[in-house]
């Protein structure tokens, strides 16, 4: 089955260079030329994810990322002209499941799109078929149906962010490292770079906790890594 790539760039050269470059890896690409054309172009065909430049003119980045993640669960990769880390920050709690950074390498920007729908078709495929009922407290995961609820109320989340919950609710209270979660929920090796996983776990405790500042379900364990609480 071929994987259709909506590319939301702006820039004529670096958007006709990256589709060649995609379509060499065996992506169908769809393209436009800003925010409000992306949208529009959602609404006409079928889509597997999106990779959406934050600098657009009219409609920027961001506020496209906000509305397709308003609208559903679409895996989104921003593309940022920088690695600073306020450009970064802001994709990724806009709602993006994935950054990259300019100048972009197709193979590696491949392999991220490829490691992105992955991880979303098998977001309810963490652990053993014997934990697909989990719980930390008053939270309750259903690892195969990919439900989450909280005191009997059901609470959405992404597939990213679920798969990152059912991994920390699989380890029973045992500590994951960073560098671990990185691995087993994005797929591939940051090198250090632990934003996408802090601000996954922001988003996370947001939509969790009763107080996401004073987390009681996951929590941090300065220098290690994170956990759930005990049940």
């Amino acid at each position: 089955m071929h994987t259709n790539v909506l590319l939301v760039e702006d820039d004529d050269r670096i958007r006709e260079a990256l589709a060649l470059a995609l379509a060499d890896e065996d992506f169908t690409v769809v393209q436009a030329t800003s925010g409000e054309e992306g949208l529009s172009l959602l609404g006409a065909g079928s889509v597997h994810v999106v990779l959406l430049d934050l600098m657009l003119p009219g409609v920027d980045g961001l506020s496209v990322c906000r509305t397709l993640r308003a609208r559903g669960d679409l895996p989104i990769i921003v593309v940022t002209a920088r690695s600073d880390t306020t450009d970064v920050i802001a994709g990724l709690e806009a709602g993006a499941d994935d950054y990259v950074t300019k100048p972009l390498v197709a193979s590696v920007l491949a392999a991220r799109i490829r490691a992105l729908l992955r991880r979303h078709r098998d977001s309810g495929a963490v652990g053993s078929p014997h934990t697909d009922r989990l719980r930390v407290r008053d939270l309750e995961i259903l690892a195969v149906r990919g439900v989450v609820r909280r005191a009997g109320v059901e609470v959405h989340l992404t597939r990213t962010e679920f798969r990152l919950l059912l991994e920390l609710a699989n380890s029973r209270g045992n500590i994951v490292s960073r560098e671990d979660l990185l691995e087993r929920v994005w797929g591939y090796d940051y090198y250090g770079d632990t934003r996408l996983l802090d601000v996954h776990i922001r988003r996370l405790r947001r939509k969790i906790e009763t107080n996401p500042h004073e987390p009681e379900l996951v929590l941090t364990v300065r220098g290690a890594g994170y956990k759930t609480c005990q049940p």
